[in-house]
């Protein structure tokens, strides 16, 4: 329990603090939050994907809020009972009215009991956290309908742009492609940061939180997951590679990197669930910048970190991404509703010596789920061909990512 005196002080000077903070440029996000009474909006990301700017852009637009920041090293020891005094304190400082922000309480044991009491109080109230699936899971047994998710990543490529004060083109693609979108490293370009980034992640969100001891073990399975992007894995076979007691442990394992977004896995198509399973997935990471800071071998293969590009716009947007492999592979299938809308192809640069194998493998895709066109990726080529009754564009993925709509050619 925290003093009622030493909590007014905190929450005063966070206060103070975040109304004196920079909103930043305007987040793509900001435009698809819906608020409404008696319900609560999370906010989930990887730690300074830039959640709390985002806080500071929807209160620049709030008459009135009420704030707490659970990541404040003087709220150690912080309990659910203390809600109630903050509850008052907040009341006492600006009246009943206001919507509620409430940054990382995922540190907070049972946090969705108070929620769930806020919500039934008809108050409007907007969550961030930087694990996604303790968020929903906590929140779907007490909130069921609700609660309404958003996800945030680091800056998009026209965010970066906004935020670099750049104008489109290979030239400022070329930074965003090896840089990535972590606000505060675009300001300093220091390796350090993304490194910090990394380790606060393997041991606050994921070693801490799951009492796992070995964190140096946790922090080797991340980098040389995050270092082979694109690439197929299985459990056994990490399993294998690091010696780790059981398969069960490494998904469990992989399932936590997931949950604090330090990465991604998807399947191999297959209208089998159980296929989807059992089958190699592959494995993507959260941003180029920092898989470039924290391994050695990432940057060694630019269409892998161009597919790793590829791969982030679409998880924003979608939910079901999924490889192609039959006689031969494409790179990513989207489905949305029960409907396949694309199969894409991204390849750095098509030459002799890999278009034929590149477009046999776009075409047996979309051969396969009965679609009329297919795409190409790259670096920088655009072109347009007719094969077998299928078209096949290729565009780069520079302008691909500035298009408003990026699944109209399914």
């Amino acid at each position: 329990m925290i003093n009622k005196t030493i909590l007014t002080e905190i929450i005063t000077s966070q206060r103070e603090k975040i109304l004196k903070q920079d909103s930043g440029i305007s987040r793509e996000k900001l435009k698809d939050l819906k608020f409404r009474s008696g319900s609560a909006l999370i906010i989930s990301g990887i730690r300074r994907c830039g959640k709390s700017t985002l806080l500071k852009q929807i209160l620049d637009k709030s008459k009135n809020f009420h704030y707490l920041n659970l990541e404040d090293p003087r709220l150690d020891g912080f309990e659910l009972k203390d809600f109630n005094r903050v509850k008052e304190i907040f009341e006492e400082q600006q009246g009943l009215k206001g919507i509620y922000f409430f940054d990382e309480i995922q540190n907070v044991q049972n946090w969705e009991k108070f929620i769930r009491f806020l919500v039934d109080d008809k108050k409007t109230i907007i969550i961030t956290g930087s694990n996604a699936s303790l968020l929903s899971r906590e929140l779907g047994t007490r909130l069921t309908g609700r609660h309404i998710n958003y996800e945030l990543f680091p800056f998009s490529y026209n965010e970066f742009l906004k935020f670099k004060k750049l104008n489109s083109g290979i030239k400022s693609y070329k930074q965003y492609f090896r840089d990535g979108g972590f606000p505060e490293f675009l300001e300093n370009k220091d390796n350090y940061y993304l490194n910090e980034i990394l380790s606060s992640v393997v041991m606050r969100d994921i070693a801490v939180r799951h009492g796992i001891k070995n964190s140096g073990l946790l922090r080797k399975i991340a980098i040389y997951l995050i270092s082979n992007v694109g690439k197929e894995f299985s459990y056994n076979s990490l399993k294998k590679i690091f010696e780790v007691g059981s398969v069960r442990s490494v998904i469990d394992y992989v399932s936590y990197f997931e949950d604090a977004y330090l990465l991604f896995t998807i399947p191999k198509f297959s209208y089998s669930y159980k296929k989807q399973q059992v089958n190699p997935k592959k494995v993507y990471s959260i941003d180029n910048g920092f898989s470039y800071a924290n391994s050695v071998s990432f940057s060694k293969d630019l269409g892998k970190m161009l597919e790793n590009q590829v791969f982030l716009y679409l998880r924003k947007k979608y939910s079901e991404i999924f490889y192609f492999q039959k006689n031969k592979e494409c790179d990513f299938i989207v489905k949305f509703k029960e409907k396949i809308k694309g199969a894409i192809q991204v390849c750095y640069e098509l030459n002799e010596e890999n278009q034929n194998r590149e477009i046999k493998g776009l075409l047996e895709a979309i051969s396969e789920l009965k679609l009329k066109q297919g795409l190409i990726l790259t670096f920088n080529q655009e072109d347009e061909f007719k094969i077998e009754n299928k078209k096949i564009i290729v565009k780069p993925v520079w302008k691909w990512l500035l298009e408003k709509e990026k699944l109209t050619y399914s």
